[in-house]
């Protein structure tokens, strides 16, 4: 009897119709020198974070036998004080990193005969948790006759009157351009939809000085979310802490699907006291910046087109084969990110030794593939 293999029996299993044939999301994770695919922070925590954290999660370890606060009162007070604009406990939202954050949102807002609409190229992982919430997906496009990339507020406002979704997604800084949104454009796709708009700002730390955020948005408009991440600025992407600011009404929705005690009390307690600790964790956001504008500098001199950014990171054009770049500079020690744009790669922002080992891995790699 020949071996099955597991897409024999994932063939054979009573699967979603709509999951078959799906990949799942996921990149690349090498041990290699320099890591540079997946815009993490480059820093470790500094040793008095770490201790601060130790001493938090120590406190929960003995209590360990009871479920955890399941309104996590203490840390969306802190996620309110941090994030200013006046909002309060009560509006605010959190989950194991933000992925699940949107997922809460596609649960309680979407669902089989609702839809919902981004505009890409954007965050893949959009697509995935609608298609996985019984959501309906629809491919909204960017570009403009001067940007390929950008998205104007007539161009959103039009797309979503056309499918009227039940569910918007907005990223800005946008994932993989690096580009940001005005608030015209937050603004019109709200004014066009009775449904909810959600503006995800997990770069929002990295944001070039002027950059607004949809957080001055927030008064008198129910519909709208404002998604944010402890993984990128605060170098807690281990952790998993995304979390959400809205209208308290969008809270109560959300606790209606959520899983019970959902956010642990060793993931609440780390969470804070980095909060309690932020400036010193963003200290490095500026450094990063400095890299992040280094490399579109550095890229442009090599007659590439990177696309100005307000993220952690670079998306780059003017490649002949992306996938021959991508491939070489591997060799050289250093992993991308192949976003699937054609003559395009991606690139994070990390430390000045790394920006100088991959300017120069991609100075040979150009030059071995010409």
């Amino acid at each position: 009897m020949p071996t099955l293999t597991s897409a024999d029996v994932l063939a054979r299993l009573p699967l979603r119709d709509d999951l078959r044939g799906r990949t799942p999301y996921g990149a690349p994770q090498l041990d290699v020198p320099v890591r540079l695919n997946t815009n993490e922070n480059s820093y470790d925590l500094p040793p008095e974070v770490v201790e601060a954290m130790l001493d938090a999660v120590r406190e929960q370890l003995g209590g360990l036998n009871r479920y955890p606060d399941r309104e996590f009162t203490a840390l969306r007070t802190d996620l309110a004080e941090y994030l200013g604009h006046d909002l309060s406990p009560e509006q605010i939202w959190a989950g194991n990193g933000s992925n699940e954050v949107l997922q809460h949102v596609l649960q309680a807002f979407g669902g089989p005969g609702r839809t919902a609409i981004g505009f890409t190229p954007s965050y893949s992982v959009y697509a995935l948790i609608t298609t996985g919430t019984g959501t309906g997906w629809i491919d909204g496009r960017r570009g403009t006759d001067r940007d390929p990339f950008d998205l104007t507020a007539a161009h959103a406002a039009a797309q979503v009157r056309e499918h009227t979704p039940d569910l918007v997604f907005l990223c800005s800084p946008n994932n993989p351009t690096g580009t940001a949104l005005g608030l015209d454009v937050v603004e019109a796709v709200y004014d066009a939809t009775d449904g909810i708009v959600l503006v995800d700002e997990a770069y929002a730390e990295f944001a070039r000085p002027g950059t607004p955020s949809a957080l001055t948005l927030l008064p008198g408009r129910e519909r709208l979310i404002v998604t944010r991440t402890m993984s990128k600025a605060f170098a807690m992407a281990g952790a998993r802490l995304g979390y959400l600011a809205a209208d308290p009404a969008v809270c109560d929705a959300l606790r209606l699907v959520r899983m019970p005690y959902h956010l642990s009390s060793l993931t609440q307690a780390a969470a804070r006291a980095a909060l309690w600790h932020a400036d010193l964790l963003l200290s490095t956001v500026e450094t990063i910046k400095d890299q992040r504008d280094r490399i579109v500098a550095a890229l442009a001199a090599m007659d590439l087109a990177p696309v100005p950014s307000d993220a952690n990171f670079v998306l780059f054009g003017g490649l002949g084969d992306e996938k021959a770049i991508w491939r070489g500079l591997l060799s050289h020690g250093v992993l991308i990110r192949d976003v699937g744009i054609p003559h395009h790669l991606r690139v994070t922002a990390g430390t000045p030794a790394e920006t100088t080992t991959f300017l120069d891995a991609l100075t040979h790699t150009l030059q071995e593939n010409r």
